[in-house]
């Protein structure tokens, strides 16, 4: 996979052998976003079973099920791969990459879906403000909140994007901002606590982000920092979209309130990475020595602060009853 922890600055490809080593790419950020933090732990999890010996086969795919999950609490994604896969390498190994291919194969599938939805909101000459990186990086293919930017410019509209930096890690800075770079998009970076003042002054049309996880009420878990964005793209009556697979939505998560928030290490926000004069990597202390932080990795929307879900199936309400008929079947 690309190393994420890497980018903007080198652009490597990491190797991971055994399904502890692909378990801490995810815990380390490696690999980030939704679709491809699932898709890689469904891969952690037929590591797992091509790794078991023959005695004790079951306990030890198990208690490697659990270590895998154990990676990020919040991203629905990744228990939505593991147990899929798990359940096809209690027959075989074979049956696991097997499952974890379909898997993959789903999520690129899906993601293109939501861009071609999507981009039927998009209007030509819109700007567009995201938050995190929900691009290609974050998907094994076309992404989920820039999927429909990306069918919009190739369909020849004229797109302007505001990227919010996403702190304390940086992601839209970072990843948003070198995916829209590579695809010739017209961007600019903008502070965490700018993006009010810009809606303020009308120059911002809508607002489209992903998710990690939405319950069965179109409550939403995200990237820190996206609830301030609905409040106020609410103020100023803009539309505030989520674009995301239906492997994300969880039937079983009534609510915002039941989804776990993952409490990440302080020094994310004590230090700040970056690249000196000599092209060097370095990682810095930018907060008051001694001082501690708190570091929340999501916040919750309520569904009511959001415009619709952009999925592969279409757009549909923010709310149980839009959410409900995605599965219904047909």
């Amino acid at each position: 996979m690309i190393d994420q922890n890497d980018l903007p600055f080198e652009f490597n490809i990491v190797e991971f052998h055994n399904y502890r080593e692909t378990c801490l790419a995810i815990r380390n950020m490696t690999v980030r976003g939704a679709g491809a933090i699932g898709v890689t732990a469904g891969f952690a999890m037929a590591q797992a079973v091509l790794q078991a010996p023959a005695r004790g086969r079951e306990i030890f795919i198990t208690n490697a099920r659990y270590e895998i999950e154990s990676t990020r609490p919040t991203a629905r994604n990744l228990f939505y791969a593991v147990e899929r896969v798990f359940n096809a390498g209690m027959d075989s190994g074979e049956n696991a990459v097997i499952e974890v291919q379909d898997i993959a194969n789903e999520d690129m599938n899906a993601a293109k879906s939501i861009g071609i939805h999507g981009n039927n909101l998009i209007k030509d000459n819109y700007s567009i403000a995201t938050h995190c990186n929900a691009g290609w990086l974050a998907f094994v293919d076309h992404g989920s909140a820039l999927s429909p930017i990306y069918h919009a410019h190739r369909s020849g509209k004229n797109v302007f994007v505001y990227v919010d930096e996403t702190r304390p890690r940086g992601q839209g800075a970072r990843l948003t901002a070198w995916e829209l770079y590579q695809a010739g998009i017209d961007h600019v970076i903008i502070p965490d606590n700018a993006t009010a003042s810009f809606m303020a002054q009308g120059k911002i049309n809508m607002m489209i982000v992903g998710a990690d996880r939405i319950a069965a009420n179109g409550d939403i878990a995200n990237k820190i920092g996206t609830l301030e964005k609905a409040i106020v793209a609410r103020a100023y009556n803009i539309p505030f979209y989520v674009a995301a697979p239906l492997s994300t939505i969880d039937l079983n998560c009534g609510s915002g309130g039941e989804i776990i928030i993952e409490e990440r290490d302080e020094n994310e926000v004590l230090y700040q990475q970056g690249i000196d004069k000599e092209g060097n990597i370095q990682e810095i202390l930018v907060c008051s020595p001694g001082s501690h932080a708190l570091n929340p990795a999501f916040d919750i929307t309520p569904a009511n602060f959001i415009s619709g879900i952009i999925t592969e199936k279409g757009i549909v309400n923010a709310d149980a009853n839009g959410v409900s008929s995605l599965f219904e079947k047909t």
